[in-house]
């Protein structure tokens, strides 16, 4: 009926809309949780990305009249990613640049990708913090770590930034030659 995968018993059969009801997906986190409770599903990744750029992008919005900008090229690259490869998005990075490769390693697992995936995630609470007096006033952060946060964070964004245009673009690739396949037949 079922196999051992990490852990979790695998049913041959379908899941269904019952993965709605998955714990993580209730609370809109498919990460660490799902995985311990065996819960981890397709759509349980796609709602994680949902959920990390809306935040962001509300964030982003909060924070600069062009934060719009950097929110539509997160979506865009979110539906590059899950259009062609689904939740199998983390792990299709193989033939790509060695810096991507780099980066994109284990699921983000190295400093590399730690780096990045914190100036992606960070960066917007950073300057949020900053910019409302939080870091200074409540986390009583000096001025100088709070000037070197920024910077860190803002290499580890522009960072992501390479990998999100070399998405799209492969992404474009990938529809231009399909269309170029057609042609031909």
């Amino acid at each position: 009926m079922g196999s051992q995968s990490a852990g979790c018993v695998i049913f041959s059969f379908e899941m269904g809309l019952h993965v709605l009801l998955y714990w993580p997906n209730i609370i809109g986190v498919d990460g660490w949780l799902a995985r311990r409770l065996c819960q981890s599903s397709r759509f349980g990744a796609w709602l994680d990305v949902v959920v990390d750029n809306l935040g962001r992008g509300m964030l982003w919005s909060l924070l600069f009249k062009w934060g719009w900008l950097v929110f539509a090229l997160e979506w865009c690259v979110f539906v590059c990613n899950h259009n062609a490869r689904g939740d199998q998005w983390k792990s299709s990075f193989i033939t790509s640049p060695q810096l991507i490769q780099a980066i994109m390693a284990n699921g983000f697992r190295t400093p590399l990708g730690t780096w990045v995936v914190s100036g992606l995630h960070g960066l917007p609470l950073w300057l949020y913090g900053c910019q409302w007096g939080l870091l200074t006033h409540w986390l009583f952060v000096p001025p100088w770590i709070q000037a070197l946060g920024t910077l860190l964070l803002t290499a580890g964004r522009l960072l992501a930034l390479s990998v999100e245009i070399w998405c799209i673009w492969t992404h474009i690739e990938y529809l231009t030659n399909e269309e170029t396949q057609e042609a031909k037949n």
